[in-house]
C-alpha cells in the first residue's frame, strides 16, 4: 500500500509540474507543431538530456530502486522501422488531440472535461493494440 501512495504522490507532483510549466497546454503544443515557439522543445530537450544522464548513472553505479529492487535496462533494439512507424502514429495522435498520454490526465484533473473523448479513444486504441499485437509486425 505504501508503494501506491508513493506512486500517487509522484504522479500528482508530475501533474502539477506539467500544468504549471504549460506542457499540458494545447496552445503550447500547437505552437510546437507549427515551429512557432521553443517552449516545448526546451522542456522535451531538457527531459531528454536529464534522462540520458540519469540512465548512465544508474548503469554505471548499479543503483537500485527505492524498494531495493534491481533496475534492469534492456539492451538497445536496433529496429528503426518499428520506432519510425510507432513514433509517426504517436505524433499524429498528439497533434490531432493536442495532448500526449501524460497531459491528457492532467487536463482532465484541471477541469477540461472534453479531454475525456481523447482519453476514451486512447484507452480503446491501447486495448485494440493488446488484442491485435500478435498479428502486427514487430
Amino acid at each position: 500500500m505504501k508503494k501506491y501512495i508513493t506512486f500517487l504522490a509522484i504522479g500528482i507532483l508530475l501533474g502539477i509540474t506539467l500544468f504549471k510549466s504549460e506542457a499540458a497546454s494545447w496552445f503550447r503544443i500547437y505552437e510546437m507543431f507549427k515551429f512557432q515557439s521553443f517552449h516545448m522543445y526546451g522542456i522535451i530537450g531538457s527531459a531528454l538530456v536529464l534522462g540520458i544522464i540519469f540512465v548512465q548513472i544508474i548503469k554505471r553505479k548499479n543503483l537500485k530502486s527505492f524498494y531495493k529492487e534491481a533496475i534492469v535496462i534492456p539492451a538497445k533494439n536496433k529496429s528503426f522501422y518499428r520506432y519510425f512507424i510507432g513514433g509517426t502514429i504517436f505524433g499524429l495522435g498528439w497533434a490531432l488531440a493536442g495532448a500526449c498520454p501524460g497531459p491528457m490526465y492532467v487536463l482532465f484533473g484541471a477541469g477540461f472535461f472534453n479531454i475525456l473523448v481523447v482519453i476514451v479513444f486512447a484507452l480503446l486504441g491501447t486495448y485494440l493494440y493488446g488484442v491485435f499485437k500478435d498479428k502486427l509486425p514487430h
